[in-house]
């Protein structure tokens, strides 16, 4: 059985800061911090246990905040030195993140020396929030920074709906005080900093459709092949929607010569199950088309609306008067992620993000069961 996520940190996380802070600073009471912080910290979960240690060391480190971020800079591994790294290293972000506010620069500098032995991007959000564009104008010279976590710091921290970190309002409204970060870094040589800014421009996109695909067609101009897969994975959600420009910066242009006729081996679906589905592509033009073929099944849902979610499909060249059949095979099981409701259910087809079939099925369940 996996170890719970929140042994990560733990008595020995304590014992390990409780090390290095003294090794930092001779006053430091050893002893009364591991008696602040060993009883209670096993009855707590992850991000808990990082705040019970940040909260000792706030109880146990010079109030004044630009003396604390001096020792907590020496508890950091050095040349020649090891130091605090990984979980343990939580605490200090989230200590810096509580207790810098009011000291932007050297809350930010102790954070971008934090970030290559832990990542760095939950800490410096409360002051991109509080003092944006002070915080953007010391976070864009990371990019040119010679560690690779740094520079993905600079992208990853500024995301504006970053995963299970606080959001950013402002960027959410406006995103383009970002942009020169994430256009400085779209050719970066390292995949870890590539990916980070794909992610970040498919976060805007969600807010800003327009933004981001009028931005993947100034660079996909004699893009390298990195940088295409970089702007193709930051469209994710945009041609997953079928968003025109976005399919049309990638060769999916909309058809008017493609039709797609559609059939289910049985229009009544046993739970669990599986729908089987042929879809008959024909090119009536006289030109190749490039064709992205997805699908949609429109669930019923407790009150008998329906709700959909795409399934990516493939996609494939027609040549002039061709016709091309795809076998698709669906199937319906129990998750954990979604519950079946028996009863009438929809299939869309979509070409390069049209729509272009529709057939309605049911999903038969066993009397009172549900998936």
């Amino acid at each position: 059985m996996a170890e719970p996520l929140k042994h990560l940190i733990g008595p020995h996380t304590a014992r390990d800061t409780a090390d290095a802070v003294a090794r930092a600073w001779g006053p430091f009471d050893h002893a009364a911090f591991l008696t602040d912080t060993l009883p209670g910290i096993d009855s707590l979960e992850l991000m808990q246990r990082g705040q019970c240690i940040a909260d000792a060391l706030r109880r146990h480190l010079p109030g004044d905040f630009e003396t604390a971020a001096r020792i907590l800079s020496d508890c950091l591994p050095a040349p020649e030195a090891s130091g605090l790294s990984g979980w343990a290293l939580l605490s200090f972000n989230q200590y810096i993140a509580r207790h810098g506010r009011g000291h932007l620069a050297t809350a930010l500098d102790l954070l971008k020396a934090l970030t290559p032995h832990f990542t760095a991007e939950f800490g410096i959000r409360p002051f991109i929030a509080e003092e944006q564009d002070a915080a953007l104008a010391v976070i864009s010279s990371w990019v040119l920074d010679p560690n690779h976590h740094v520079r993905r710091l600079a992208s990853e921290g500024t995301r504006p709906r970053l995963p299970w970190a606080m959001r950013l309002p402002q960027l959410v409204v406006d995103p383009t005080p970002i942009l020169p970060i994430l256009e400085a870094l779209v050719d970066d040589p390292e995949d870890y900093v590539r990916r980070s800014v794909a992610n970040s421009l498919n976060d805007i996109a969600k807010d800003h459709p327009d933004l981001v695909a009028d931005f993947v067609e100034r660079h996909a101009k004699a893009a390298s092949k990195e940088r295409l897969w970089l702007l193709k994975h930051a469209s994710r959600t945009l041609i997953k929607k079928g968003h025109g420009k976005a399919l049309a910066n990638f060769g999916f242009a909309a058809l008017t010569d493609v039709t797609a006729t559609v059939s289910l081996s049985n229009d009544s679906i046993p739970f669990p199950g599986e729908l089987t589905f042929d879809i008959r592509l024909s090119n009536t033009g006289a030109e190749t088309r490039t064709v992205l073929v997805d699908y949609a099944i429109h669930h019923q849902k407790k009150d008998g609306s329906l709700s959909p979610k795409v399934f990516k499909g493939k996609s494939l060249t027609i040549g002039a008067g061709e016709s091309v059949t795809i076998t698709k095979r669906h199937a319906f099981r129990p998750i954990t992620t979604r519950v079946y409701h028996p009863g009438m259910h929809r299939l869309e087809v979509m070409l390069n993000g049209g729509q272009v079939a529709i057939w309605d099925f049911h999903l038969n369940m066993p009397k009172g069961d549900k998936g």
